[in-house]
């Protein structure tokens, strides 16, 4: 796992997100090292407090799904019974107690005395001790109150382990605290003296008991999880790949490297990808390794047929240790399999299906367990979110076979744009995302065209449509409505932020030197621009083009070179310079 020691604010990957520490110099002095030290070594979440969390003093490994929760406004208020109010607890009990928050996590309080502060604890774990508890957190995530925070960063550094493990940090926590402890000064000797007991540290203990700790049975299984994904860094450069692979243009390499990734994790020889079709209702593969057969003659399946197709249907792992010992009829010699064992894993975000895992023929012959099926439900979440993403850009390429590229300017037609407006409004009603939605209109383009005629017309039209494109960011939709009118589909963003969006792409439109365009009536070829946005009241694609379509109306009454803001009482107009 990563380790993290930020004394200022500390920012995940969504900027949305961030947890602010205290500055450096309140961190008592030698005691950022030894933290992250303890959390690398216990492979658990450390944070140093002096009052409500957050804020903390420090933070070491830090469980990404406790930062996303504690970052966001709307579900902060979560943790405030457990990490929230643990200082106080640990102060009040003078010593370590252990809880379980709200998402499943289990963690210690403890107070410390470092230096010369006495008023500070520590609070360590935030692991989960159960699969089963995990399972709950991520229902949460992907379709329940949480749904808002089911993002990559949200799963980038989720840990597990045992209560003896947990125990054994707030051990190690309070003798390496104790070791920092200001005493008085002694006289130096030639040679150290061997530290008593309750002085040694860390290591010296152990090596003075001659023993390692007991490791229980359940405690054996984590660390076989730990060793298959080599500490844990294994795990996190093997997720790291797999998100690269999720922004690729090619949605291949992104089943590709689902595919690999998963192989990798679980040992796998043999292992295949399918992806569901609710049109046709079908599973058809989309990669695979190891198998003898080229994917384009493997005939997709119905949902409920075969074992993939039973899972699917089912919303519900499939792992057999032996074929035979299962009653399953093993596949026929031709298919060349080596074991008998294997999991077919379903793949699902929201209730909707998307498709299976399939793993087998585990490396060096051995039968899939329990642990194996734990590692997939690890990475699932992250699975669902890129394949969902890979779907798009099939469906985009679909799109373009079927010529939904306007040829003129080069950007989708209407055509895309309102099947894809359709589906960003179903994922903002899925996940109470932000949507908005601009429509925007040459201004006198008719007087372009009648004065310059219709080729300085297309290239009016060219050049306006790649100065939009040039202002947008890489989850934008740019398309071409009709005519001289644009529209611009903004995922993700509020009705602010569009505006900021589209006051940049009026500025950049009035300053292009289109040709012939000092003989407009306004000294330039501007746009105006209407803007709508997803709500509970305007939540469908044809009520949102309608509410853009008003605003840009009103831009327009307003004397155009314009941007309007539709409202849900009244359109509400915002003047820009002196046009």
């Amino acid at each position: 796992m990563r380790q993290v020691n930020l004394a200022m604010a500390k920012e995940s990957p969504d900027p949305r997100r961030t947890i602010f520490q205290k500055d450096s110099h309140e961190t008592p002095p030698a005691w950022a090292e030894k933290q992250e030290e303890l959390a690398h070594r216990a492979g658990l979440s450390l944070l140093l407090v002096e009052g409500l969390q957050p804020p903390e003093l420090l933070s070491a490994n830090n469980n990404s799904i406790c930062q996303a929760i504690q970052s966001s406004p709307k579900h902060a208020g979560l943790c405030r019974p457990f990490c929230g109010e643990a200082h106080g607890r640990a102060l009040s009990a003078g010593r370590a107690t252990y809880y379980r928050c709200h998402a499943g996590l289990h963690c210690f309080s403890e107070p410390v005395h470092i230096g010369e502060r006495k008023d500070l604890a520590v609070i360590g774990g935030r692991a989960f001790l159960e699969t089963a508890h995990y399972k709950a957190t991520v229902e949460r995530l992907r379709e329940g109150d949480l749904k808002d925070l089911f993002t990559e960063a949200t799963f980038e550094n989720v840990i597990f382990t045992t209560m003896s493990r947990l125990k054994d940090l707030a051990a190690r926590v309070e003798r390496s605290t104790r070791d920092l402890r200001v005493v008085p000064k002694q006289e130096s000797s030639d040679s150290p003296a061997d530290p008593s007991p309750e002085h040694r540290t860390d290591d010296q203990t152990d090596h003075a008991m001659g023993t390692e700790p007991e490791v229980p049975d359940l405690e054996r299984e984590v660390e076989r999880l730990r060793s298959q994904v080599e500490h844990q860094t294994r795990f996190a450069q093997s997720m790291q790949y797999f998100l690269e692979r999720i922004s690729s243009n090619d949605p291949g390499q992104t089943y590709l490297a689902i595919l690999m990734n998963s192989r990798d994790l679980l040992h796998a020889e043999r292992a295949s990808l399918l992806i569901y079709d609710e049109a046709t209702n079908q599973l058809t593969i989309k990669a695979a390794v190891g198998i003898p057969t080229d994917i384009a003659e493997v005939s997709s399946m119905r949902l409920g047929e075969g074992i993939s197709g039973e899972a699917l249907k089912a919303g519900r792992p499939v792992m057999v240790n032996d074929l035979e010992a299962a009653g399953i009829t093993p596949a026929p010699a031709t298919h060349q399999y080596k074991t008998q064992s294997f999991i077919s894993y379903p793949i699902t975000i929201g209730g909707r299906r998307i498709g299976v895992l399939n793993m087998t023929d585990k490396s060096g012959g051995g039968s899939y367990d329990e642990v194996d099926l734990t590692l997939l439900e690890i990475v699932a979440p992250q699975v669902a979110l890129a394949l969902e993403r890979a779907e798009w850009q099939e469906k985009a390429t679909q799109f373009q076979l079927m010529s939904i590229t306007d040829p003129l300017t080069g950007l989708p037609n209407r055509r895309y744009l309102e099947e894809r407006l359709a589906e960003e409004v179903n994922r903002s009603k899925r996940y109470d995302q932000p949507l908005s939605f601009l429509m925007i209109d040459i201004d006198d383009f008719k007087i372009y065209n009648d004065l310059n005629g219709h080729q300085a017309g297309d290239l009016a039209l060219q050049m306006t449509a790649q100065g939009l494109k040039g202002t947008l960011r890489a989850a934008d939709v740019a398309s071409r409505y009709g005519g001289e009118e644009f529209c611009v589909l903004l995922p993700q963003t509020s009705l602010q932020e569009a505006g900021v969006i589209a006051e940049r792409m009026r500025e950049r439109i009035e300053q292009t030197p289109i040709p012939h365009s000092k003989a407009q009536p306004m000294n330039a070829v501007t746009i105006s621009i209407g803007v709508s946005s997803f709500s509970s009241t305007i939540n469908a694609a044809e009520e949102i083009i309608w509410s853009a379509d008003r605003a840009l109306y009103e831009a327009k009454n307003m004397g155009k070179n314009k941007i309007a803001f539709y409202q849900e009482r009244a359109p509400q107009t915002r003047l820009t310079d002196e046009h």
